[in-house]
């Protein structure tokens, strides 16, 4: 029997920056970042810069319209609250989930901060195996972001029991393959983009003249990475700053004993 035989079906997922869903035409419009999304065919989508809530009466809150759209349930992270209106991280899933652990990833100022840079960590269930899922946006700043790449690999995340084999972190981590942030994580996961069958790994920002491969989606040692690349096309040049990062996935066949462990259900842990 080869590994495919022993490997359940493929699943796609996505990260991407949707940038308050303004687009470099200066247009907002949820309706177009679901566009993209939706041309995707994603299983799951970690989204970053994410704008929830009503500014004004009457408005619909867009981050529930968006998943209402694609038929995912929504689970949102704040990093940002401000005159009604909210502005965070996402995971929108077609499967079941449910949240696991959200939080705040640390800071080196000493000031309260306008944005709580932190991460959701999510576990879904698909083909049978519960996969955890955590979505992260890492800040501009180098020193603090090594600290919170640091964070992500470590007790509290990716470190965590809970937090078992297969699993994904993702998202945008402001951090080049050069970065140490990136070193970080790459050293403890395996980068996607890696296996992109187009060639070498692409860059995902900026979209009008894309140098910096920013977005990441790291995967543990028992996903299967069949493709994983930037989607590029006419309507993703304008949806946003970033590109949307999908990788096509597949979990191998675990052990008996694991697949014991993964009977639990995802929506029954909690931290």
């Amino acid at each position: 029997m080869t590994q495919s035989d022993k490997s359940g079906r493929t699943f796609r997922i996505l990260t991407y920056n949707v940038h308050r869903w303004l687009g470099t035409d200066r247009k907002i419009s949820p309706t177009r970042i679901a566009e993209v999304i939706a041309s995707c065919e994603p299983d799951i989508v970690a989204l970053q810069e994410v704008r929830v809530g009503r500014s004004r009466q009457g408005e619909k809150d867009q981050a529930a319209s968006l998943a209402y759209a694609l038929g995912m349930d929504l689970h949102f992270q704040p990093t940002i609250k401000i005159l009604g209106e909210q502005y965070g991280i996402a995971i929108l899933s077609r499967h079941s989930s449910g949240v696991v652990k959200s939080g705040r990833l640390p800071t080196q100022s000493t000031r309260p901060s306008f944005e709580k840079r932190s991460a959701l960590w999510v576990a879904t269930e698909i083909d049978g195996h519960r996969i955890n899922v955590i979505n992260a946006h890492l800040s501009l700043r180098s020193g603090e972001r090594r600290a919170q790449a640091s964070a992500l690999v470590g007790p509290d995340w990716i470190g965590h029991p809970d937090c078992a084999d297969p699993a994904i972190l993702l998202g945008d981590f402001n951090a080049p393959p050069y970065s140490r942030s990136y070193r970080m994580i790459a050293n403890r996961m395996v980068d996607a983009q890696l296996s992109n069958s187009h060639g070498q790994p692409q860059p995902t920002f900026h979209t009008r003249a894309p140098i910096l491969r920013l977005d990441h989606v790291f995967v543990t040692k028992s996903v299967e990475v069949v493709n994983a690349a930037p989607v590029r096309n006419m309507l993703t040049r304008i949806a946003s700053d970033h590109f949307p990062l999908l990788a096509e996935l597949r979990v191998r066949s675990l052990s008996p004993a694991s697949d014991a462990g993964e009977a639990r259900s995802p929506l029954s842990v909690t931290l």
